[in-house]
């Protein structure tokens, strides 16, 4: 299993095997992940959070509580998953950052990140991705 690098530190680091990283999420990630994926994708904090379905009073909650729901640990490691695929693909962070965050033909001219919003638009997401990787954009 890849490690999905999230500040500077793998995000399962102590994840040994992916039940264990399961477990994480299930607990809900640090609020710090969700910081550190922010940054990574550089887009502000309130509108990744509402890519993650977060309203703006969860947000501070989740700021003083300093940890995740687990739902909303799911949904920061499927954008941190998609950023790692694109930043493999496209051999450059900020590249990976310019096709996520811009309309892609290969979508029907959506946005990654917006798509990404549920996990089957990820899979989208992923899968083409995937047919790049392999020279088959369509």
């Amino acid at each position: 299993m890849k490690t999905i690098t999230l500040e500077r530190k793998p995000v399962h680091a102590k994840a040994k095997h992916p039940h264990e990283l399961i477990r994480r999420i299930q607990k809900g990630l640090p609020f710090s992940d969700l910081k550190a994926l922010q940054t990574q994708i550089d887009v502000p904090l309130e509108q990744l959070a509402g890519k993650l379905s977060i309203s703006r009073s969860t947000l501070q909650r989740r700021k003083t509580n300093g940890r995740l729901s687990p739902d909303e640990s799911d949904k920061v490691m499927r954008f941190a998953r998609l950023l790692e695929h694109a930043t493999d693909v496209f051999g450059d962070i900020d590249k990976a950052r310019a096709w996520l965050k811009h309309p892609q033909y290969g979508l029907g001219g959506a946005v990654p990140l917006d798509y990404a919003e549920t996990e089957i638009g990820a899979r989208e997401v992923d899968n083409l991705l995937g047919r790049i990787d392999y020279g088959v954009y369509s």
